[in-house]
């Protein structure tokens, strides 16, 4: 009877999923797989740190809506992993986590690297698996990867003891499963109800959060809002669903963003939620008037209800969802009324939009030395005009200055950590858009702290060819913690707090990359067109003012105490 190695199972049933890319850092408990995957069609993106391997594999989940491939030794390759792990979990990712670990013959007899893992990730994962039979490799391969897809997508944990991937079996043993489980769910009854408030409302507002990028809802997005006339504002990874640019969205939802969120979000009688959960980003569910109507609609029927109870409950994917609405809007024949009934309100909010901006226009505009990090943003967005363009924010202050004032013009275009906050994600975020989108223009806009969690990333980058720009808005230190330190107890903690001027500009030319320095606003332009000319992976050093306050470091200073 014939017999295959486990680690070539595992490896053949990557290439049965058609698995492109595999983010990773070599390791004993995972060379099995590696040897394997070697002069195969899938791809091995070595990284400098497993932390870097996982966000590379969660951006390849984000940007694609397919499982991202990331696979990490035992231990500390394992331990490394899971701050990465749990920001893909809370921006719905989807994503597998390979790992390897200790053999099951040497459990409990001090071996390398000896560690439970599965019960440290399993809260942090959609579900952990563990394997311990060498037939079964394919078959739990198949359960993790249809896992991470299906419903509302995330990470999923699945370990390999290596003494399984080493071990020989039978191949009449083994089970090759490929299940397909597209999960998109209709609620078919609730569409009328819906249009039937909507045809109540007066004010009423759309918020389409990620759900809507990952059931790739935008063409029926964009038909719903122009059947109804109601306005439109995105969220996480739901920016770009429709356009920024579209007349009748107004941008991100985000009350902090300059322009009309904050109060369309706290005037409207109606609000729809499109796969957006309510969350700080929304005062949990307090922003919103306490007599407005509300509408959730969901892929995790957990999800609704969270913090605010829900008019109208909707399990269902979004753009299934989206579709019936539009049918029943062309049924009724009535598109036309509501949106003259609308747009009174409409014009409202682009009142409420234009006053808005005109607050932010001094800093965006500004000619101050230090450069204001908002001025930074409005340039950095001015000149990554196209549509195709893709910008990835990173950091604290620099992240909020980003999310402020970046244009989305096309969905999956736009990158940040999100609500979990985890810091360190740029780079890897930025490669993982380089590689698939080689010829698209990709830029990092990072704070110096961040900087500093990946930066041999920038390494990988230019050994790997991917000519990607990084703009550091340098104001000395952890300027969130600092500013928020010192509104909450009137100073700043130095020691955690300060880190002084650094010429990360220097280290990257010294990797064999391109560096620049700038220290004043009219730099800023010339600086991006020479990044870009240049064809190299490139870091602009830009020298912001340490004492501007972003509304996150406000927020940050409350944290624990919003009711204070």
């Amino acid at each position: 009877m014939a017999q295959i190695q486990g680690g070539q199972l595992a490896a053949e049933a990557l290439i049965q999923k058609g698995v492109k890319q595999i983010f990773t850092l070599s390791g004993g408990h995972i060379t099995p797989i590696y040897q394997h995957l070697e002069d195969s069609p899938v791809t091995l993106v070595d990284t400098r740190h497993e932390q870097a391997a996982v966000f590379m594999a969660e951006a390849w989940g984000r940007m694609t809506r397919e499982p991202g491939i990331a696979m990490v030794t035992a231990g500390p390759g394992f331990t490394n992993a899971l701050s990465a792990v749990a920001n893909a979990r809370f921006s719905n990712a989807p994503m597998v986590l390979i790992s390897g670990c200790v053999g099951i013959e040497s459990i409990e007899k001090l071996d390398l690297q000896d560690m439970y893992q599965a019960p440290v990730i399993e809260p942090m994962v959609k579900k952990a698996l563990i394997c311990h039979k060498p037939e079964r490799i394919p078959e739990f391969l198949d359960l993790a990867y249809r896992t991470a897809k299906s419903g509302r997508p995330g990470p999923v944990y699945l370990e390999y003891p290596v003494d399984v991937l080493n071990a020989l079996t039978d191949t009449e043993l083994v089970r090759h499963t490929a299940t397909l489980t597209p999960s998109l769910p209709v609620d078919r009854e609730n569409a009328p109800r819906l249009i039937d408030m909507i045809r109540a409302a007066r004010q009423p507002v759309v918020i389409a959060g990620s759900g809507a990028w990952y059931s790739d809802a935008s063409a029926e997005l964009v038909e719903f809002i122009e059947k109804t006339g109601m306005p439109a504002f995105t969220s996480a990874a739901g920016r770009g669903t429709i356009p920024d640019t579209h007349p009748l969205c107004f941008e991100s939802s985000l009350a902090i963003r300059p322009g009309a969120a904050m109060f369309a979000n706290m005037s409207a009688d109606l609000v729809i939620f499109l796969g957006t959960r309510i969350g700080l980003y929304y005062i949990f569910g307090e922003l919103f008037n306490k007599d407005a109507k509300l509408v959730q609609v969901d892929i995790e029927p957990e999800e609704i209800g969270r913090n605010r109870s829900i008019d109208l409950p909707v399990f269902s994917d979004i753009r299934g969802f989206l579709k019936e609405c539009n049918q029943v809007i062309d049924q009724e024949g009535i598109s036309e009324k509501l949106k003259q009934g609308f747009q009174g309100w409409i014009d409202s909010l682009r009142k409420a939009d234009t006053d808005g901006k005109a607050e932010a226009i001094p800093n965006w505009e500004s000619d101050n030395v230090p450069i204001h990090p908002l001025r930074l943003a409005k340039e950095v967005n001015d000149f990554m005009d196209r549509e195709d363009d893709i910008v990835v924010a990173d950091g604290g202050d620099t992240a909020i200055w980003t999310g402020m004032t970046r244009t989305v013009r096309a969905p999956g275009h736009y990158q940040d950590s999100g609500l979990f906050g985890c810091l360190g994600v740029g780079l890897p975020y930025a490669n993982t858009a380089k590689l698939l989108n080689p010829d698209k223009r990709v830029l990092v806009m990072i704070g110096d702290g961040s900087v500093g969690f990946n930066f041999m990333e920038f390494e990988n980058a230019i050994r790997k060819q991917l000519p990607i720009v990084v703009v550091i808005s340098n104001d000395l230190g952890w300027g969130m913690i600092r500013h928020s330190q010192e509104l909450r107890i009137g100073h700043a903690i130095e020691a955690g707090t300060w880190i002084g001027k650094v010429d990360y500009h220097k280290l990257v030319e010294a990797l064999g990359g391109k560096g620049i320095f700038v220290d004043r606003p009219e730099q800023i332009r010339p600086a991006l067109e020479e990044a870009f000319a240049s064809g190299k992976t490139t870091c602009i050093n830009v020298m912001t003012d340490p004492t501007t306050v972003s509304p996150g470091s406000v927020a940050l200073a409350n944290l624990g105490s919003y009711k204070a």
